[in-house]
């Protein structure tokens, strides 16, 4: 149980400027997607609002034709287009004979184009924005080759059969090459069976019903390197030592006169050891010291491994013309895990929808507590993404839904009628509108319960 007096303000704020500075790119650029080609196929656009205005504007200019204002409810945009059954719902429009400047009296071509215009947008905004975090920052890649010691486990691996010192060569007989990759293959490839080498043995081991949902339920990763016990960095505010103290390079080699040779030993060897004294050697340089520390309640001794820069971990560069291919591939891949995330909704037994879905507040969590500007673009990035799938679903009151209906005209060569547009129209906004609700009443019961 969390109280708000247990809540980081400063935290909370540094995430929610990020989170409206993402969400205002992310809008305008997309409702500038549906925008221009209104405005080239000369429909009249009356309002084009960063985010919604129910009752009041924050701030509104009319220019021309165009109503350009910001709205008090950061839940999205709009662009209002004459003629255009939308969330304005304004149906006294919808009563007059169709003018020419009308989005309903174009061709049905002109009207697909409009309408896929915001996804179009997303989507070449993330490829740009991939490119160029590949660009500037690179890529963090661990190959598995990297690996000698093999992977250590936790108790959701432990479960699934996995153990310390193993080797993961492949899931369901695809090669695994990148450590960061492992994880998220294995949840939404919903792997069946590990191939592992063990102690110079090549074995299958089945993957367990409910190994997913735990991973995806404690946001946990399958497996961490297996490396050495040796000191990165220790923390001063937690460290209480009784005798020399741990400096960095130390290496751990036994605990309470018990030898250890991994980290994940070390650990495991010391989770039982709360508030009390321990005694570790360490190999320092070409000398054995002892070393003597109180832990605290949590049995931390107060020091950093780290155990991707230890397990040979590096950051690929890329040139600038090699970062556009690179950043394109990202793109569809990340396109690829949106869509393989929203249908192990609907077929995987394991995933559930309250375990997986988030609001604002889910987003806004997965920004940096500090600005971070590789974190912040990447998530825009990101965003982009999930932004132009989710809009092109074929579902009424997004753009998916007037895709549809404009697919179907040009198919059958009859146009819906108004009133069933503007009734499926209203059908998909409380479905929508419903689905967020719920989102964020998850997102309360998670923060309520500290179990988010």
């Amino acid at each position: 149980m969390i109280t708000l007096l247990a809540i980081d303000w400063a935290v909370v704020g540094i995430k929610a400027v990020q989170l409206l500075l993402c969400l205002s790119i992310l809008v305008v650029l997309h409702e500038m997607g549906h925008f221009l080609p209104a405005k080239w196929f000369k429909c009249r656009v009356e309002k084009f609002y960063l985010f919604f205005d129910p009752y009041f504007s924050i701030v509104k200019k009319k220019i021309g034709d165009t109503v350009y204002g910001i709205g008090w409810l950061p839940l999205g945009g709009y662009v209002k287009i004459s003629g255009m059954i939308d969330e304005s719902m304004d149906k006294e429009q919808m009563k007059q004979e169709p003018q020419p400047w009308e989005f309903r009296s174009k061709p049905a071509w002109q009207r697909l184009i409009i309408m896929i215009g915001g996804v179009t947008v997303n989507v070449i905004l993330g490829f740009l924005l991939f490119a160029m975090i590949l660009f500037v920052w690179g890529e963090r890649k661990l190959p598995m080759a990297n690996l000698p010691h093999g992977v250590a486990t936790n108790v959701i691996s432990e479960k699934a059969g996995l153990k310390s010192g193993d080797r993961i060569l492949s899931i369901d007989g695809r090669p695994v090459d990148d450590f960061f990759s492992l994880t998220k293959d294995v949840i939404l490839d919903e792997a069946q069976v590990l191939q592992v080498e063990r102690d110079g043995q090549k074995m299958d081991i089945p993957v367990p019903k409910g190994t997913i949902n735990s991973l995806i339920k404690r946001k946990a990763q399958l497996v961490e390197p297996r490396v050495y016990p040796i000191v990165d960095t220790v923390v001063r505010a937690v460290t209480n030592f009784t005798q020399d103290s741990l400096v960095k390079g130390d290496k751990i080699i036994a605990l309470n006169g018990t030898a250890v040779t991994y980290f994940d030993e070390f650990l495991k060897s010391k989770k039982e050891l709360k508030n009390q004294e321990i005694s570790m050697t360490v190999l320092r340089g070409a000398d054995t010291v002892e070393v003597r520390a109180k832990t605290d309640s949590n049995a931390s001794v107060g020091f950093n491994t780290d155990i991707y820069k230890q397990a040979g971990a590096f950051d690929q560069k890329y040139g600038f013309f090699a970062s556009i291919p690179a950043g394109i591939h990202k793109g569809w891949e990340t396109l690829s895990m949106n869509v393989k995330n929203f249908k192990l909704l609907f077929t995987s037994d394991e995933v559930k929808a309250s375990e997986s879905l988030g609001s604002f507040i889910s987003i806004g969590n997965m920004f940096a507590d500090q600005w971070d500007w590789e974190r912040f673009w990447t998530m825009t990035a990101l965003l982009s993404m999930v932004l132009a799938f989710m809009n092109i679903l074929p579902i009424p009151a997004l753009d998916g839904g007037h895709v549809m209906f404009t697919l179907y005209e040009m198919v059958t060569g009859r146009k819906p009628g108004e009133k069933f547009l503007e009734y499926a129209q209203m059908v998909g906004m409380v479905l929508l509108l419903a689905l967020m609700a719920y989102a964020f009443g998850l997102d309360i019961w998670r923060t309520i319960t500290g179990k988010g």
